[in-house]
């Protein structure tokens, strides 16, 4: 029999996996990312994606589970060789924070298929202190600049400011075409279609009840043939908006085998010879509001399959400023 859980003030602004986590200890990300595919679970009767942010007083429809499996284990440690790998990758800490370089090709969280990600290691980062959280979170192959909350208040702190784009996010890529005009303002709408392995993001059609109005600047720091190094500033904060806007303008991502077409401009790095075949995105840099006062920025460095792209192509990129708060 189906059950409806209203959601509480003390609640608001989570997110719905979270929420669920919350509610049904034990039930995995999977199982939470099948029942929203199906439409099984519910959210004020309509259907909703695991990152959905909860408002008070919504309800949620919970459709008939199976017994709720026995508490889990303790965590088990963080393999040692990653442990290391990820305290290196440390660009800042204090007592509220951690900034993190994050790896190209680790995962933020687990899923379908996925038994290493960041969120699972992160014991390793805790420095003596709690557990440090997740507020935000880049793709698996995105590499750069992540932020860590060192206890909830400062978690609920940073996902609202994440939310109310009190942030300034900066991204590098490289893309298979040099765009014309060289530098401009996005401004295509997207949709999510739900599917396996968490969805695609798509442009939206004129009109679509389900667009969000996305929005993101690029400006062109340097040319080699026809592929290009693209500052990019995303205005909103949709999945995946950088790489399917860079497909919209005719200049898709190196790498992106998600979506851009196989003769789309060469944009599989495949065709161009000696350069990676991992995807050239990466989060530059960050300036967010401390949660202690003030504004910290940090900038983080090109991954090593972005700095041998650069070498090759004749890109020349200035060194990551060290961590400033103001």
């Amino acid at each position: 029999m189906s059950e409806t859980r209203i959601v509480t003030p003390d609640e608001a602004e989570l997110r719905l996996d979270r929420w669920l986590r919350r509610q049904l200890p034990g039930l995995p990300q999977s199982a939470i990312q099948k029942l929203c595919r199906t439409g099984r679970l519910r959210v004020d009767g309509a259907r909703a994606e695991p990152g959905t942010r909860l408002v008070p007083g919504q309800e949620i429809q919970l459709p008939p589970l199976a017994p709720a499996p026995a508490p889990a284990a303790p965590r088990p440690p963080a393999d040692p060789a990653l442990a290391a790998r990820l305290r290196a990758a440390v660009l800042y800490r204090d007592d509220q924070l951690v900034v993190l370089n994050k790896p190209a090709g680790l995962p933020v969280q687990g899923g379908p298929g996925i038994a290493v990600h960041l969120d699972g290691a992160l014991d390793a980062l805790a420095f003596g202190a709690e557990r440090p959280r997740l507020v935000h979170r880049l793709d698996r192959d995105t590499s750069g600049v992540l932020v860590l909350a060192r206890g909830a208040r400062v978690a609920a702190q940073l996902a609202a400011a994440f939310r109310g784009r009190t942030m300034e996010k900066t991204y590098w890529a490289v893309v298979a075409r040099r765009p014309i005009p060289p530098e401009g303002r996005i401004d295509r709408s997207l949709r999510r279609i739900a599917g396996a392995r968490g969805g695609r993001t798509m442009l939206a059609e004129p009109g679509d009840p389900e667009a969000a109005r996305s929005i993101s600047r690029y400006r062109t720091r340097d040319h080699a043939g026809k592929l290009a190094w693209l500052e990019l500033i995303p205005e909103t904060g949709r999945t995946h908006q950088l790489r399917v806007h860079c497909v919209a303008i005719g200049a898709p991502i190196l790498g992106d085998v998600t979506y851009a077409m196989p003769d789309q401009n060469g944009a599989f790095a495949a065709t161009v010879a000696g350069l990676s075949t991992a995807l050239h995105l990466h989060a530059r840099a960050l300036r967010l509001p401390h949660p202690a006062g003030g504004t910290l920025a940090v900038e983080a460095p090109l991954p090593p399959h972005m700095i041998e792209t650069f070498r090759t192509l004749g890109f020349v990129a200035p060194d990551p400023r060290p961590p400033r708060r103001s």
